[in-house]
């Protein structure tokens, strides 16, 4: 008899951002005529930059041309999107990185739930509370925890609350995990680590052997020049970290799907009898059996984000986005609500006004205000009383959203 895995019968809900889907279809069949802004999934708006689609054409028209016909691709990827990286994303950072520390993929969301493939089951991890989903449930998902309890915790997972007392930054456990998941700028809360935050945290893994899993997603959205883009700025990191990037926010491939992970030939984990093994190497067999590469025009296109022009065209962009979070970060604290984010990262943190729950603050907005944000809750039980605006939307849409919401709060 087929036997499921019991692991997932233990999620305690249905993933969030489809509960809110679900939601939001249901008010809309009874509200037909209501003009709904969405504002929660970090989904983006605005089309491809010009530079990238051409690129993406040409490697598209590359494909019907038997001279220049492309089939199976590396793996791992491209070598001239990966060199571009090299020397476009991270050297200008003072970072050194060789071709086989990079892999390219079809999302950050898949790496950082299929890097626990290589991992074994009894490693301690620890995760931010409130955090991205995809962290917490993925490690369900394996086998890694026992059942929830009341607060929303899964039992043999360690959290790390991340409040408004200490800025919404994991502190340094006391007790010793081997796998920590790190996000900045962060989803949900919009903040963004410092230096010795994060020199903190690799102090932390250097002394206990664990492993930081970096998740630098919307590192494209840091504003301020002072706070670092990649964990490998920091010493030692290369030595037990891994990191993820997406071009998913930075250039608009939500639906176009490039990614990528680094990991350095020099951060080693223990095999059972006790010697070092390399990651890289690894990752590299887990990629090989499993997967079967980015698309070739995909990976030109990626490559193109990068080029002088295409820079220029996503900047604007991601300016644009930034420009969307000021709107709403100062509309929300000129009526009167607490707010985080919004200024190295796309998403917005604020306060439930009067205390009410995250949900019921969803509710409201969606049903009073026609708009649609995430409700702190679903990111983890420190999440409750808070609430996520995303800024990818329209700039008409947003400005009116926050106007809705403005007259709503008076």
């Amino acid at each position: 008899m087929a036997r499921v895995n019991e692991h997932y019968l233990k999620l305690n809900a249905g993933y969030l951002f489809p509960e809110i889907g679900r939601r939001v279809r249901a008010f809309a069949a009874a509200n037909p005529s209501a003009k709904v802004i969405r504002l929660g999934i970090g989904d983006v708006t605005r089309p491809l930059p010009p530079a990238v689609l051409s690129a993406f054409h040409d490697a598209v028209s590359e494909l019907g041309d038997e001279k220049t016909f492309m089939g199976y691709g590396p793996e791992q990827g491209y070598d001239f999107l990966i060199d571009t990286l090299i020397e476009k994303a991270y050297a200008p950072l003072g970072v050194r990185l060789n071709r086989a520390e990079i892999f390219i993929s079809d999302g950050s969301k898949c790496d950082t739930a299929n890097i626990l493939d290589i991992f074994a089951l009894d490693n301690k991890v620890a995760i931010a509370d409130p955090v991205y989903p995809v962290y917490n449930d993925t490690n369900v998902m394996i086998g890694r925890s026992g059942p929830v309890d009341e607060r929303g915790y899964y039992q043999g997972i360690v959290y790390l609350p991340c409040t408004e007392a200490n800025g919404f930054f994991p502190d340094v456990p006391k007790e010793k995990v081997d796998i920590v998941y790190l996000c900045s700028p962060n989803n949900p809360t919009g903040t963004v680590a410092t230096k010795a935050q994060l020199k903190g945290w690799v102090d932390y893994a250097l002394a206990n052997d664990a492993v930081i899993f970096f998740d630098a997603a919307y590192e494209a959205f840091i504003t301020e020049p002072v706070y670092p883009r990649s964990i490998f700025e920091i010493d030692g990191a290369k030595r037990c970290a891994v990191e993820f990037r997406s071009f998913s926010k930075t250039a608009g491939f939500t639906g176009v799907r490039c990614a990528l992970t680094v990991v350095p030939e020099e951060v080693t984990a223990k095999a059972p009898a006790g010697e070092r093994v390399a990651l890289n190497k690894l990752w590299n067999r887990r990629q090989s059996t499993k997967f079967n590469g980015v698309s070739y025009p995909v990976q030109r296109a990626a490559a193109a984000v990068y080029s002088d022009e295409g820079w220029r065209q996503t900047k604007a962009i991601v300016d644009y986005y930034m420009e969307n979070a000021k709107i709403i970060r100062e509309g929300l604290a000129g009526a009167g609500l607490t707010v985080h984010g919004g200024v190295n990262a796309p998403y917005i943190w604020l306060k439930t006004p009067g205390g009410i729950s995250s949900w019921d603050f969803f509710d409201r907005l969606l049903t009073e205000c026609h708009v649609v944000g995430t409700p702190g809750s679903g990111f983890g039980p420190s999440g409750e009383g808070f609430f996520r605006l995303s800024a990818f939307g329209n700039r008409d849409n947003v400005v009116e959203a926050v106007e809705r919401i403005r007259r709503n709060l008076r």
